[in-house]
């Protein structure tokens, strides 16, 4: 299959008009502003409409109309504009409407710098705005990682009825790699029944976000959660790279998994039994693959480009059976694989303690 070079922001972009996007709605902002200014021309190509907002609290209530009439739709942003989304994105997910986000994060907090960054993962994976809800998260390490899940996230917002979010950074955005846009291949969907297409001659449609009376919405919410211990059971996704009996297990995903990856065979050189789980879905998180790997091994050592984020749901999914490490940069600043493997040396003489 021929590969085209492309940089990942333009690729994710040519990945969603392929998985059938024609509606976007977004607001500029560094490190992805070449989504935007791809789809600005792709999508009238295609018949579909691309429109900057006002602002990142305008675009994501047009996504909210145009999802409740059953087309793809699509908006990204970085870290301090998805957190302008939040209230949208709560009630989007209140409704039950499909929709794909793209966060290709920055350093933070509060404004911080365009250096890549994976400060958000708290706000990707506990929800980010208010009340019990959750997004679907997806990890991407590599540009044809993006094209790929950004076919499945369209898939899965449709499929399961909820907002679905990319979760990348400045420089999985901004770095080309080859990739090949494979044809997707997923099972058909029911027709979407629920949407609004306006009076005509059948029976009026309506979609709302909330339940004034507190049963009503308490049963709203525990629906929810029904579909969220669903996507648990059906569509938790991960990648393991290294020795099948490894001393040490490293945690990582997005960019950081890439990094671990070169770690795993560097550590090979020097004779060291070294193992990669990156977790490809962060919501839902792989815990009981992740249990199960962790048999056997020392330790886990968690890298992140934050402060511990992805570290809690690690230290949760193995239920205190193996003593977890971490090690982190924040503010933009890419952990080395040098300095990781220097670390993975202080864990095998016992120099680094819990």
């Amino acid at each position: 299959m021929e590969k085209i070079l492309m940089r990942g922001n333009e690729a994710v972009a040519e990945a969603a008009v392929r998985a059938g996007c024609r509606l976007y709605f977004g607001y500029p902002i560094t490190p992805q502003n070449e989504i935007s200014e791809y789809l600005s021309f792709r999508l009238p190509q295609v018949g579909g409409v691309f429109l900057q907002a006002e602002s990142e609290v305008a675009a994501i209530h047009m996504v909210y109309g145009a999802a409740a009439t059953g087309a793809r739709v699509m908006t990204s942003s970085s870290g301090p504009g998805v957190s302008l989304m939040q209230e949208g994105l709560s009630c989007l997910a209140a409704a039950e409407l499909p929709c794909v986000v793209v966060n290709m994060s920055r350093g933070g907090p509060g404004v911080g710098n365009i250096q890549p960054a994976q400060g958000d993962y708290f706000q990707a994976v506990k929800g980010g705005g208010n009340g019990d809800y959750r997004l679907i998260v997806l990890a991407p390490s590599t540009v044809q990682e993006l094209v790929d899940l950004t076919y499945r996230a369209f898939y899965l917002a449709d499929k399961y009825r909820n907002p679905v979010e990319i979760l990348g950074d400045g420089m999985l955005g901004q770095m080309m790699e080859p990739v090949a846009f494979r044809e997707p291949e997923f099972p058909p969907l029911p027709p979407k029944d629920w949407t609004i297409r306006g009076k005509g001659s059948g029976p009026r449609k309506w979609i709302v976000c909330f339940d004034l009376d507190p049963k009503g919405l308490e049963e709203l919410n525990l629906k929810l959660q029904r579909k969220y211990r669903l996507l648990e059971e059906q569509e938790t996704d991960y990648d393991t790279f290294g020795d099948p009996e490894p001393e040490i297990l490293l945690v990582g995903f997005g960019t950081v998994g890439r990094i671990l990856k070169s770690v795993v065979r560097e550590g090979k050189k020097e004779g060291l039994k070294l193992a990669l789980f990156r977790p490809i879905t962060l919501f839902p998180f792989p815990k009981a693959a992740l249990f199960e790997k962790a048999k056997g091994v020392k330790a886990i050592l968690v890298v992140e480009m934050n402060l511990g984020q992805m570290l809690e749901d690690v230290e949760l999914a193995v239920r205190g059976k193996v003593p977890v490490f971490f090690l982190g940069h924040t503010g933009g600043v890419i952990p080395t694989v040098s300095e990781i493997l220097e670390h993975v040396h202080g864990l095998l003489r016992e120099e680094i303690r819990v």
